[in-house]
């Protein structure tokens, strides 16, 4: 069993805040082990609640339409959430329950290292972005060491106001190129490692 399947044993049996007392299921996360992408929502709604798995609802089918228009599949990115457990009545999760998930959270970072993460949460994107709003950079990636960081509108915003499906499409539209330009940094600094130690020639 890799590490990031024993770490989602661990969240579902978790009880580290009150959010375990009224969960039907906890929900780590679904995705390959090393994946390209990863997209960290908000929390689990009320059929992830049920199911244990991410994004199952109208948003989830919105987001498999999104991701097949630039021609990347669901099995391909690893989605999760800032907190595994569904707050209840899908209030906000609160700053206590953010910190208890934490050490999960930063650990498949850890597992998975992958060269993008997409935030499609206020709570997610303020890891990275603290006092930003998303009107204001979403779409707009921005690099931290060897990882880029797209913040993005959640999926639901766009089915609750339809003006935002053409911003979300048009923001999914940036991902290909963002993993080519990542790819060609990646083989360039390839070629310029020194290769094994050549003896210098006498003159």
């Amino acid at each position: 069993m890799s590490e990031l399947s024993q770490l989602g044993d661990q969240v579902r049996v978790c009880q580290r805040c009150d959010l375990a007392k009224g969960r039907t299921q906890a929900v780590p996360g679904d995705g390959p082990d090393n994946a390209e992408i990863m997209m960290i929502g908000e929390g689990p709604g009320f059929h992830e609640d049920r199911q244990g798995k991410p994004f199952v609802g109208a948003a989830g089918q919105l987001l498999d339409e999104l991701l097949k228009d630039i021609d990347l599949s669901r099995e391909k990115i690893f989605i999760t959430n800032v907190v595994k457990c569904r707050p209840p009545q899908n209030r906000d999760p609160q700053p206590d329950e953010i910190e208890a998930c934490k050490p999960y959270l930063d650990r498949q970072i850890e597992l998975i290292k992958p060269k993008i993460i997409i935030t499609i949460s206020r709570f997610a994107m303020a890891r990275w972005f603290p006092d930003k709003k998303i009107g204001e950079i979403h779409g707009k990636p921005k690099k931290f060491g060897d990882l880029v960081v797209l913040p993005m509108y959640h999926p639901a915003a766009a089915l609750h106001q339809g003006s935002l499906k053409p911003v979300l499409k048009e923001d999914f539209g940036k991902i290909p190129q963002i993993l080519k330009d990542m790819a060609s940094i990646q083989e360039e600094k390839e070629q310029k490692k020194p290769d094994s130690p050549q003896q210098l020639s006498m003159f």
